[in-house]
């Protein structure tokens, strides 16, 4: 017997094939977006590794910049030191002149004369004197001329007085301090 199906039957449509064009069109967008996007993570941690170098090498500029503060510090200190320090020889050297020089004053000094004023300027002697007589005067001058401190002695005026009924001679002398 023969059997003849009458029932419509569906016939499945072959699907049409993809073009190439659109396969190789998506491949490509997907082969560009997998470049870009590893692109963007290669270069995204590059400018992550200079960042990090950056502020590294930031804090160790401001830590070098403290340490070079420091060092200036130090160096102002050092040096004010130094001025103390060479200050302070000066006025050891320059205290023991004026005691030498006094000492050696008191030593030569005639019983008639008496100092009025003394400056001392480095090595120069500035004196202003009073005596009871010329001899007296000359005495002085010819014991400093005759000490070790003292060279170039020089009278440089002497003048005659009354003073409370007595004649007294007013005279001043340079002279320099020996090394």
């Amino acid at each position: 017997m023969i059997k003849i199906n009458l029932l419509p039957v569906k016939k499945k449509k072959k699907a049409k094939p993809l073009p190439t064009f659109l396969i190789v069109t998506v491949g490509v967008a997907l082969l560009s977006i997998a470049v870009v996007a590893y692109l963007n993570y290669f270069f995204g941690s590059r400018v992550e590794q200079r960042e990090a170098t950056v502020s590294k090498n930031e804090q160790t500029l401001k830590d070098l910049e403290k340490k070079i503060k420091a060092v200036d510090d130090y160096e102002k200190r050092n040096a004010d030191y130094k001025k103390r320090k060479d200050l302070i020889e000066q006025l050891g050297k320059n205290t023991a002149i004026p005691v030498r020089i006094l000492d050696e004053l008191s030593t030569v000094l005639p019983a008639g004369v008496w100092l009025t004023s003394l400056n001392i300027d480095g090595d120069n002697i500035n004196m202003r004197c009073t005596a009871f007589s010329n001899t007296d005067v000359v005495n002085f001058v010819n014991n400093l001329k005759a000490a070790k401190l003292f060279s170039d002695v020089y009278l440089q005026e002497s003048v005659q007085a009354q003073e409370g009924g007595f004649t007294i001679y007013n005279f001043g002398l340079t002279c320099k301090v020996k090394p």
